[in-house]
């Protein structure tokens, strides 16, 4: 595990451009791209290009995550929407204390966070893995546990891009033995509710580079990571390994990727290319 001892200012440029085959009549899309202020970051500014100019407005929605939604009612043969955002960012907090099993257990079923202790389409998974999930946990603390499925599931399912698509579900990814982080995060959530702690999935950025000097830009992407709750939220990244500080920006959190996606819209027209997605990650400061 790493750490940094000092919080990091990070500008964040996350550019989506869809090229249809011919020119859409319309279209209506929802971006979600915009840095939380939580006490663990601060966004200092947030905006939304888009081109062509089009109606836009922002709204939070049931999760928490702020959304901008984007209609365009003129014909268009592309879409392009660049984020920008500026974070300051802080070093984990520590480990809450964390009450016991059984307040846990209790709490999951039917205290306010029953809703990230239920399976969705994508955190399903069969008995063979949600016992396993229980193995792991067996004699071990909830932080203890917790770190353990981490581990276990980042041991298990290699990170490998484009091997799924945005709907490929926990089971899937466990079965091939393969995903992306979003896949591993998704395991990762339904084997923590499979244990008896309730688990969130988080969508944001990383910056790959631990030792990034101020003014460096690299290449990045959306990234996903977990949340579970013990005591309080606690941060695990699976795919990384690492601790979620200062290199992590939040986004938005939800029961699985459904419910945080980056960008997603309808259109009418001729059928559209893949988005193309560019994402750049400054350490300002």
């Amino acid at each position: 595990m790493t750490s940094t001892a000092t919080g990091w200012r990070l500008g964040i440029r996350h550019v989506t451009e869809v090229a249809y085959t011919g020119s859409a009549r319309s279209s209506f899309n929802e971006v979600r791209m915009a840095p939380l202020t939580l006490p663990t970051q601060t966004a200092l500014e947030s905006r939304v290009e888009i081109s062509p100019p089009a109606h836009a407005w922002t709204y939070w929605d049931y999760w928490g995550t702020q959304v901008v939604a984007v209609d365009i009612p003129e014909p268009h043969e592309r879409l392009r929407l660049t984020a920008r955002a500026t974070v300051e960012t802080s070093p984990a907090p520590p480990l809450p204390a964390a009450p016991s099993w059984e307040v846990l257990r209790d709490t999951a079923a039917r205290g306010p966070e029953s809703e990230y202790s239920a399976a969705t389409e994508l955190t399903r998974v069969d008995e063979a893995v949600a016992a396993e999930a229980r193995r792991l946990a067996g004699g071990l603390g909830p932080h203890e546990a917790a770190a353990a499925i981490a581990a276990w599931v980042h041991g298990q399912v290699a990170y490998v891009p484009g091997s799924t698509g945005v709907g490929t579900g926990a089971q899937q990814a466990y079965d091939q033995r393969e995903g992306v982080c979003q896949d591993i995060a998704q395991l990762t959530v339904a084997m923590l509710r499979s244990a008896g702690l309730p688990a969130r999935y988080v969508s944001g950025y990383f910056h790959p580079v631990p030792e990034a000097e101020p003014g460096e830009t690299v290449a990045g992407q959306s990234h996903a990571w977990v949340e579970y709750r013990a005591g309080a939220w606690v941060a695990l990244d699976p795919t990384n390994m690492v601790e979620v500080g200062v290199r992590h920006v939040v986004v938005g959190r939800g029961r699985d990727y459904a419910d945080v996606p980056p960008f997603k819209g309808v259109y009418q027209g001729p059928p559209g290319e893949p988005p193309r997605v560019v994402v750049e990650l400054t350490r300002l400061a």
